[in-house]
């Protein structure tokens, strides 16, 4: 973690925090609209500061994290942790969404049927044949 003085790109900043696994990841991610810095789309070179707020998408989930501390350097998760806080909000729309895609799966099986239930869908679908 470096002093409050310094500077950081937005790409270092987001790879130091763990967000993107590689600066390139990151700096892809920035590109296409799908980092934003207080409402704004950012540039990948974007001085970040202590107080920001960032929305980061990441596949289906969304979070809005205010920046705590600046890095260059990537470390530990522990550390990259200390970086940020996820507000509240973000943290409960992404739990809701994630109960949300949850219930839209019900429909699904959680296994492949083994040979006994294979058996029995067969004679079920045969039983409607008649």
């Amino acid at each position: 973690m470096t002093d409050s003085d310094d500077r950081v790109r937005a790409d270092k900043w987001l790879w130091a925090a763990r967000f993107y696994r590689t600066r390139s990841l990151a700096k892809d991610a920035i590109e296409g609209g799908k980092v934003h810095c207080d409402g704004q789309r950012v540039k990948v070179s974007k001085e970040v500061k202590i107080g920001m707020e960032f929305t980061v998408r990441q596949g289906f989930e969304e979070k809005t994290v205010i920046v705590r501390a600046l890095s260059e350097v990537r470390g530990p998760a522990a550390a990259a942790q200390l970086l940020y806080e996820e507000t509240p909000e973000s943290a409960a729309r992404r739990a809701h969404e994630a109960e949300q895609r949850k219930a839209q799966n019900l429909a699904y099986p959680d296994h492949r049927p083994n040979k006994k239930e294979r058996r029995q869908i067969h004679k079920f679908q045969d039983s409607w044949k008649d």
